[in-house]
C-alpha cells in the first residue's frame, strides 16, 4: 500500500484498515513466537502500512481543523 492509495480512502476506511492490519500483526507475532512464521518480511510491511495510515489520518484531521 502506498500513500496515493491511502489518500484515496475515507476516514472510516482508514480506521478499518488500521484495525485489520493490527489484527494481522498480532497473528504474525503469535506465528513468530511459535516458530510457524513463513514470511518474516510481512511484519515489517504491516508496521510501515500502519504508520502510513496513521500519518494520513492525522494529516486529514489537522487539515479539517483549519
Amino acid at each position: 500500500m502506498n500513500m496515493t492509495e491511502v489518500r484515496a480512502l475515507s476516514k472510516d476506511q482508514v480506521k478499518d484498515e488500521i484495525l485489520r492490519l493490527k489484527k494481522e500483526q498480532l497473528n504474525l507475532r503469535f506465528q513468530r513466537a511459535s516458530g510457524q512464521l513463513e514470511n518474516s518480511s510481512r511484519i515489517r510491511q504491516i508496521r510501515r502500512d500502519i504508520a502510513r495510515l496513521k500519518t494520513a489520518h492525522t494529516a486529514s484531521v489537522k487539515s479539517a481543523a483549519k
